[in-house]
C-alpha cells in the first residue's frame, strides 16, 4: 500500500471519528472525549484534509449538532455562531494581522482596536428571547440555525429573570454551567440512587437543562452568565443602544441579567496576554470550569465590518489554555527499571504540545493497565497531563488503530536488571520486577538517588560525578564517598582544586542528616519519602527501624502489609545491612522532632499540589507536620485541605469532586497563625 493511499484512508476514519465526537458533543450533549481531545482530533482532521484535498471540509467547517427529537424545534432569529481557537500567542497574533488585514479590504484603516477579554465557561450555550421585558423563549445553539425550544427548564435557573428591570426586546446569549460544588453533591445522590455518575459538570448541566421535568431541572442548582446581545430594541425608553462588547456587558447588567465579574478592557494583544496569564493560573481556584479565555474587538462598529466566515465570526478568538489532554500516536513501548527493580511500561510518543511543552514518553503504570486499554504500537491515544504528573494514556482511539496491529505482551527478560535479566510479577499486585538487583544500572540509579535532594542532598554531586567515580575506580558504593579525598578527584578529567573541594565539602555537609532523609537514600523497595518519614516518626533511630517487627510496621497508618514486607527484606538482606553499617559509620544521625500533636493544624489532614510560590511544597509540608496536621499524597474525602499553587493538576479536581476545601498558599498560611 503507497503512503498516499494510506493516508487518505486514514483521513476518512479521522473524519468519520470526527463527525461522531461532533454529534455527541452537540445534538447529545453527551461528549465521550474532552474538548481537548477533540480539539486536537480536529486540528489534525483540518491539517490533513488541507494537504491531501486542498480544503477542508463541512465536518471541520461545520457550527453544530442538529437539535433533538424530543422538544421542539427553534429558528434562530439571529443565526448563532462558534469561536475558532488559538493555542498560542504567537497563533493570536496571526489572528490580529488577519483582522487588521480583512479590515484595511474593506475600507477600514483603524489602528485604534481595543479587545475585551472574557472567560470561556465551559458550559452549554443559551439563547434568550426577551418581549417588552418578559422572557419568552429559551433555546439551546443547535446546528447554529436551529435549536431546541427549553423554555420550561431554563425558568428553573435561579438567575435567570422572567422578567428584565426595563421593557425592552431582546435577543443575548449565555452559558449555562453547574458549580463543581453543586456538581459534586448532584453525583453523590445519582450513586447513592444507583444511577450512573456525570463525567463532568458540562455533562451534567446539559443533561439538567434538557429535562422534561423541569423540577430535576430546578433542583439541580444550575447557573448562568449572559454575555453578547444579538438584538436590542429599547422602544421609547431612554437607553442607548451599546455601541462596544463592554457597554453590552453593561446593558445585561443594567436589566438584571447575570454577567461574569472578570471581563477586561485590553487595548492591546499585550495586555491579553497578561489576563490570559493570570487566569491560566488560577482558574482552578473558580467554583466553574474555565479551559480558557474569549477576546472580541470592543468596538461594535468593527465588529460589523468584520463580519463571520462560514463557521465563525472574524471579531473574536477562543484563546485555549495549554491542553492537558491531546492525541498522538504510540511508536513504541518499553520496559523501564527503576532503581528499587521495580519494572514500569514506557510509551514512546510522536512529540506533542500539552500543558506548555512538549512530551514524547507517558507512563502505561503496569501490564493490567496496557490490557485494560489494549494499547499497541500504531495506535492513535489521548494523552493526559496534570500538573507535574508524568504525562499518562488515558484512551485508545480504536478506530484509527492501522491493521495488523498486535497486543503488547511483557517480555520474559530486561537487559537493566541484574543476572539474566528475568522479571517476574509481585505477588497480589499488577507490577514486575526485577529478580536479580545485581547489575550495574541499578547500582547508579540507587547512587544517583542517595546523593540527590530527596535523599542526602549532596548539592553538586550529581549522576555525572557519580559515573566518573565509579568509572575511574575512586568508589565502589555510596559508604565510600564518605572516605574521598579531595586530591584523588583531581584525577577525573576537568576536575581542578576548586570543583574538587566543592564536592568534598558537600559530602561533609551530608554527614549531618535526618532519620527520614537517610531512609529514603537506601531505596529499600515500596519505601519512599512519605514512608520514610512515618517511619522515622514512629521509631526515632534507625536501630527502631531495623529491629521493628512487621506487627508493629502494619499497626502504622499509611504502611501496610506489602510495604512491611519489603522493610521486612530489607532487614535480612545481608548486602543492605553491611552497606547501612558502612555508612554509619561516617554520619550522623539528627534527633527526629516530635511531631506536634496539639498545634493549630491538630486533627487536620492536608495535600499539597502544584508550585507554591513562597515556601516551597517541602517546607509547606513540613510546617503543617510541625503544627500537628498530617499530609498525605492523594485526596481522599477524609481530606480536610488540598492546598492548590500555580498548575495544580488532577488533584484540585478531585477534590471538587470530593467536596474537599481548596486553599492558596496565602490561605494555608494563616491556618499557622
Amino acid at each position: 500500500m503507497t503512503q498516499k493511499k494510506s493516508e487518505k484512508q486514514y483521513l476518512e476514519k479521522l473524519r468519520q471519528l470526527v463527525a461522531y465526537h461532533q454529534h455527541q458533543y452537540h445534538t447529545k450533549d453527551a461528549p465521550e472525549i474532552s474538548d481537548q481531545a477533540y480539539d486536537a482530533l480536529v486540528r489534525e482532521l483540518g491539517t490533513l484534509e488541507l494537504k491531501l484535498e486542498g480544503k477542508l471540509s463541512r465536518v471541520v467547517e461545520g457550527v453544530g449538532g442538529a437539535s433533538s427529537a424530543a422538544f421542539s424545534k427553534v429558528k434562530h432569529i439571529v443565526p448563532q455562531w462558534s469561536f475558532d481557537n488559538v493555542f498560542d500567542y504567537q497563533e493570536l497574533l496571526a489572528w490580529e494581522k488577519r483582522l487588521e488585514r480583512y479590515l484595511t479590504k474593506e475600507g477600514l484603516q483603524e489602528s485604534n482596536i481595543k479587545y475585551v477579554a472574557e472567560h470561556k465557561i465551559d458550559g452549554l450555550k443559551l439563547v434568550l428571547e426577551y418581549r417588552d421585558g418578559i422572557l419568552i423563549k429559551a433555546a439551546t445553539r443547535g446546528d447554529g440555525e436551529i435549536g431546541e425550544d427549553v423554555t420550561h427548564s431554563a425558568r428553573m435557573i435561579k438567575t435567570l429573570p422572567a422578567k428584565l428591570k426595563y421593557p425592552v426586546d431582546l435577543i443575548c446569549v449565555g452559558e449555562v454551567w453547574m458549580g463543581f460544588d453543586e456538581f459534586a453533591a448532584l453525583n453523590q445522590t445519582e450513586q447513592q440512587a444507583g444511577r450512573e455518575a456525570f463525567a463532568n459538570p458540562r455533562n451534567a448541566a446539559a443533561g439538567s437543562l434538557r429535562q422534561l421535568d423541569a423540577n430535576i431541572t430546578k433542583a439541580r442548582k444550575l447557573s448562568l452568565f449572559c454575555y453578547d446581545i444579538d438584538l436590542f430594541e429599547a422602544k421609547n425608553l431612554k437607553l442607548p443602544a451599546p455601541t462596544s462588547q463592554l457597554e453590552e456587558l453593561k446593558m445585561l447588567e443594567k436589566l438584571g441579567l447575570p454577567t461574569n465579574p472578570y471581563s477586561r478592557l485590553c487595548p492591546t494583544l499585550f495586555e491579553v496576554e497578561t489576563y490570559y496569564h493570570e487566569w491560566q493560573k488560577k482558574h482552578e481556584t473558580l467554583p466553574y470550569g474555565v479551559d480558557g479565555i474569549v477576546i472580541k474587538v470592543n468596538q461594535i462598529k468593527i465588529q460589523q465590518i468584520a463580519g463571520y466566515t462560514a463557521k465563525s465570526p472574524r471579531f473574536g478568538i477562543a484563546y485555549k489554555f495549554p491542553a492537558v489532554e491531546t492525541t498522538t500516536v504510540v511508536e513504541g513501548i518499553e520496559l523501564q527499571v527503576g532503581r528499587t527493580g521495580a519494572v514500569t511500561p514506557v510509551a514512546h510518543l510522536r512529540p506533542v504540545t500539552i500543558d506548555g511543552s512538549t512530551v514524547a514518553r507517558a507512563t502505561l503504570h503496569n501490564e493490567d493497565q496496557i490490557k485494560r486499554l489494549d494499547v499497541r504500537i500504531g495506535d492513535t491515544i489521548i494523552l493526559r497531563k496534570a500538573g507535574d504528573v508524568i504525562p499518562e494514556i488515558v484512551a485508545v482511539l480504536v478506530e484509527l488503530r492501522p491493521d495488523k496491529t498486535k497486543p503488547f505482551s511483557f517480555p520474559k527478560s530486561v537487559a537493566a536488571c541484574g543476572g539474566d535479566g528475568r522479571i517476574e510479577r509481585v505477588p497480589g499486585m499488577a507490577a514486575y520486577r526485577c529478580v536479580s538487583l545485581d547489575s550495574d544500572f541499578l547500582r547508579r540509579q540507587q547512587m544517583y538517588y542517595f546523593v540527590s535532594k530527596n535523599a542526602l542532598n549532596m548539592d553538586g554531586v550529581g549522576p555525572k560525578i557519580i559515573d566518573a567515580l565509579l568509572d575511574f575506580n575512586l568508589i565502589k558504593d555510596v559508604g565510600d564517598l564518605f572516605i574521598l579525598q579531595a586530591q584523588s578527584l583531581l584525577l577525573l578529567p576537568g576536575f581542578k582544586t576548586k570543583a574538587a573541594d566543592n564536592v568534598i565539602a558537600a559530602i561533609a555537609a551530608a554527614k549531618q542528616v535526618g532519620l527520614a532523609r537517610l531512609l529514603t537514600g537506601l531505596s529499600i523497595d515500596q519505601v519512599g519519602e512519605e514512608t520514610s518519614l512515618l517511619l522515622a516518626q514512629n521509631f526515632k533511630t534507625i536501630d527502631g527501624v531495623k529491629m521493628a517487627s512487621k506487627e508493629e510496621l502494619v499497626a502504622i497508618a499509611g504502611i501496610g502489609a506489602v510495604v512491611a514486607s519489603s522493610i521486612m527484606a530489607w532487614q535480612k538482606d545481608k548486602e543492605s545491612q553491611t552497606l547501612l553499617t558502612k555508612i554509619l559509620a561516617h554520619i550522623t544521625i539528627a534527633p527526629v522532632a516530635e511531631q506536634n500533636q496539639i498545634g493549630s493544624l491538630s486533627g487536620q489532614s492536608f495535600v499539597f499540589t502544584g508550585t507554591l510560590a513562597g515556601l516551597g511544597r517541602s517546607e509547606a509540608q513540613t510546617k503543617a507536620r510541625q503544627f500537628g496536621g498530617e499530609v498525605h499524597s492523594s485526596v481522599s474525602s477524609k481530606t480536610t485541605y488540598v492546598v492548590a499553587g500555580a498548575n495544580p493538576g488532577s488533584k484540585v479536581k478531585e477534590a471538587n469532586k470530593l467536596g474537599v476545601k481548596i486553599i492558596t498558599e496565602a490561605e494555608f498560611l494563616t491556618l499557622l497563625a
